[in-house]
């Protein structure tokens, strides 16, 4: 049985903190009050801390400290009472118009179409990470009825502004790419915001929320 949190040394110049091994809104809050807490209270040698569902890596400099230290710096912030910031409300526009997998999400959890587009909407997202390409947030907040697994092989080509689903978890597509989550929609949403010092839309920690739109309503 492991126990958390679970300190581990990653090459020369970072340390991995794992607070548990699943998806969990309670788990993701410790990670990111530590993120916070090492922004308030940097070590010496300190370059940044990268958030995930359930760890947090941290990276310095080795030449001014070391992995026992950075540890022992982590432990005494973990240990303080700590609270969850308040990420940022953004809103993310879908149509669901000419959705490929919306039919097949629909006859695989049961429900009508209509009520799929109304389960997603309804869902309660946040993000919890960044990963795989530049400007994947991925948001944790699925509602149980349209939680299906991965396909069993990437499709390729999925267009970037692809609203997918898999698990628990929800993803906006910036860049032309294979997958094997469900393409349930599309979203006009800039997530690559093209600006040098904020260059993604969502910060980890912001909640999202859909906001439906008609083919007709497409921005430009």
């Amino acid at each position: 049985m492991r126990l958390f949190p679970l300190c581990t040394p990653v090459a020369e110049h970072g340390l991995l903190i794992e607070f548990g091994e699943r998806i969990d809104a309670a788990i993701h809050a410790r990670v990111l009050a530590l993120d916070a807490a090492l922004a308030a209270n940097p070590f010496q040698g300190f370059h940044e801390a990268i958030p995930a569902y359930a760890s947090l890596m941290i990276r310095f400099d080795p030449r001014l400290t070391d992995h026992a230290a950075v540890a022992a710096h982590a432990r005494g912030l973990i240990d303080r009472p700590f609270s969850t910031p308040e990420g940022t409300p953004r809103e993310v526009l879908v149509c669901y118009e000419d959705a490929p997998d919306l039919p097949a999400v629909a006859q695989a959890v049961g429900l009508s179409p209509e009520a799929v587009i109304a389960a997603h909407l309804a869902g309660d997202y946040r993000v919890f990470m960044y990963g795989f390409a530049p400007g994947y947030a991925y948001l944790a907040g699925v509602p149980q009825a349209l939680q299906m697994p991965r396909k069993p092989a990437a499709v390729r080509g999925v267009p970037a502004g692809a609203v997918l689903i898999a698990g628990p978890q929800c993803l906006v597509s910036t860049l032309t790419m294979p997958t094997g989550w469900w393409v349930i929609g599309r979203s006009p949403t800039r997530i690559l915001t093209g600006e040098a010092d904020r260059p993604f839309l969502f910060d980890v920690g912001d909640r999202v929320r859909f906001r439906r739109i008609a083919e007709g309503a497409w921005p430009g």
